[in-house]
């Protein structure tokens, strides 16, 4: 499969608005800046790569279990894990309109350095003063400062400091607040981990790219808890094993990832170590999707401190307590989701035309079949109707479509990216077989209709 270097954006928005996989929020308003709606598409394929990382973290392993976390937790978990006073951005504003943007994206933008995150405030401000950058609309602008990205709002009656509360700045403080309730519950022992899909909200200043970059989003992480001393080794171990995951599992194209290691100025305030895995999302070039974390024991010695509960763990075989070391995987859901457009977006050259296809791997396809009535005549679609009924109870996702003549029909489900469609026609009414037309390679074959509930599943 060729890298998607050439892919843009803009070619990937329209294509998801057009098929129903991704809708602006609020479009018949206008839309809402940084919000968006999956369609059906999208919904499936959202369900698909969750399952996905789900049987690869949780069911294919015997070290690992799945929570689901409040959005809300108490205001002090963010004063403990450090979210108060340090999860901030850069934060510079337009003189003349007052619009605000992140200066380390500013600084990267004017290719001054690529690598401006790391930067201080004094380096930004610095570099913005010698180089006279002005902002997007060319205008001067105010000395970058510091601007908190947890975003704040009362619960209850009332509307004051008492009532203060957070939305989620980071999905993973409720396995940390859990860990030792869901190690005794489940009776675990060190290593082993607990994942976790949740909501996550902040309040970013520069939202653009699509779903790159959004105010609200979703994170899926494993917190990986082992006995100090070992993290290492167990940090080398997930890196291998969640890269493996992209190329073996989901079939991703090794050329289009790339590790990122953190130097000491990225770092943020939790970690010792810090990889991200590069995407190389077409013409946006590598951005990260997914980092890998030695937060050492940060976050339960955080919590046990203001919390005043003891989050030791008894180790019987060495006969020591001690705060496990936290090797974290942080996914960001909606990079996953929009990675997976461009790793399987494809533009093919036939004699007559350009065939656009989608060839997710079986496991992401939103529909495993599409069912297709040659015509709507002479019982073939009530034929068809059977058909798709009785996979769809079988829990099999499939699709169903008879407008149209069969090769447009065909056309339609290559974008969609569904990899099988099946063709009823005059000879299934008498000998009970069906046509099936192959997503990829395009050829076809006949296949009795008893095969169908297991024939999908012995395509690679």
């Amino acid at each position: 499969m060729p890298t998607n270097s050439e892919t843009s954006l803009k070619t990937i928005v329209d294509f998801c608005r057009r098929k129903g996989f991704v809708f602006p929020s609020s479009e018949i308003y206008g839309g809402f800046s940084a919000t968006y709606d999956l369609g059906p598409l999208g919904t499936i394929l959202k369900q698909n790569l969750l399952q996905a990382w789900r049987d690869w973290m949780i069911n294919y392993r015997t070290d690992t279990v799945e929570i689901e976390g409040a959005i809300f937790m108490h205001p002090k978990v963010w004063t403990a894990s450090g979210h108060v006073n340090s999860f901030s951005d850069p934060l510079c504003e337009d003189l003349v309109t007052h619009k605000r943007y992140r200066a380390d994206h500013l600084v990267e933008e004017a290719e001054i350095t690529d690598n401006a995150g790391g930067m201080s405030i004094e380096e930004l401000n610095k570099i913005i003063t010698e180089n006279n950058l002005k902002s997007p609309e060319g205008n001067p602008l105010s000395e970058a400062k510091v601007f908190n990205l947890l975003v704040k709002t009362h619960l209850g009656p009332v509307e004051d400091a008492s009532t203060l509360v957070y939305l989620k700045g980071e999905s993973c403080q409720n396995i940390y607040l859990n860990w030792k309730a869901v190690q005794e519950t489940s009776r675990r022992k060190l290593p082993f981990g607990i994942g976790q899909l949740g909501k996550a909200f902040r309040n970013e200043i520069t939202v653009k790219q699509f779903m790159f970059r959004t105010r609200e989003f979703e994170q899926i992480d494993m917190q990986y808890f082992v006995k100090p001393g070992t993290e290492n080794e167990w940090f080398d171990y997930w890196k291998k094993y969640r890269y493996s995951f992209y190329t073996e599992f989901l079939k991703f194209n090794s050329e289009n990832l790339k590790w990122h290691q953190h130097n000491q100025n990225e770092l943020v305030f939790y970690a010792t170590e810090a990889w991200d895995i590069y995407y190389n999302f077409g013409a946006l070039g590598y951005k990260e999707m997914e980092g890998v974390h030695n937060r050492t024991d940060y976050d339960t010695k955080q919590h046990q401190e203001f919390s005043g509960t003891n989050l030791t763990y008894f180790d019987v075989e060495a006969n020591e307590r001690y705060l496990p070391y936290i090797v974290e995987m942080s996914l960001g859901f909606n990079r996953m989701f929009l990675a997976s457009l461009f790793e399987f977006y494809n533009e093919e050259k036939l004699e007559n035309e350009t065939r656009i296809v989608m060839k997710f791997p079986v496991k992401l396809a939103p529909y495993k079949y599409a069912i297709l009535p040659l015509m709507k005549k002479d019982g073939m679609s009530e034929k068809a109707t059977e058909i798709y009924t009785n996979l769809r109870k079988a829990g099999i996702s499939t699709d169903y479509d008879e407008s149209g003549s069969i090769g447009k029909r065909y056309r339609r489900q290559d974008e969609n990216g569904t990899p099988l469609c099946v063709c009823i026609d005059y000879d299934t009414l008498t000998d009970n077989t069906v046509t099936i037309r192959n997503r990829d390679t395009m050829t076809q074959e006949r296949v009795a209709i008893s095969e169908l509930e297991t024939y999908y599943l012995t395509l690679s």
